[in-house]
């Protein structure tokens, strides 16, 4: 009988026990909610990165470095705001 894998949730609440995983993940976490935030808006405006990438001027491979959640280098203000006028957003920037 084989073992059950775990869940997504099941295996996240076991490593966030760990007081270095989960101070990792809080500081990544705004990065991947930025990214997640961008594929969302891009989808729901019907583009594809090749439409951004032509609306914006650049490479679709630009495009998809600056949604994958593995690339971690920060984006520029301008890029994000570019992006966000291409899907007919503007960008507000927040704290909290």
């Amino acid at each position: 009988m084989s073992e059950k894998r775990p869940t997504y949730e099941s295996f996240k609440k076991k490593a966030l026990i760990d007081s270095e995983v989960r101070d990792e993940y809080e500081a990544l976490k705004p990065f991947y909610d930025i990214k997640l935030k961008l594929i969302k808006m891009r989808k729901e405006a019907n583009l594809t990165q090749e439409d951004i990438a032509k609306i914006m001027r650049t490479k679709r491979s630009n495009i998809s470095r600056l949604e994958s959640l593995s690339y971690t280098a920060a984006p520029k203000i301008t890029t994000l705001m570019a992006y966000a006028e291409a899907t007919g957003h503007t960008l507000e920037i927040n704290f909290k």
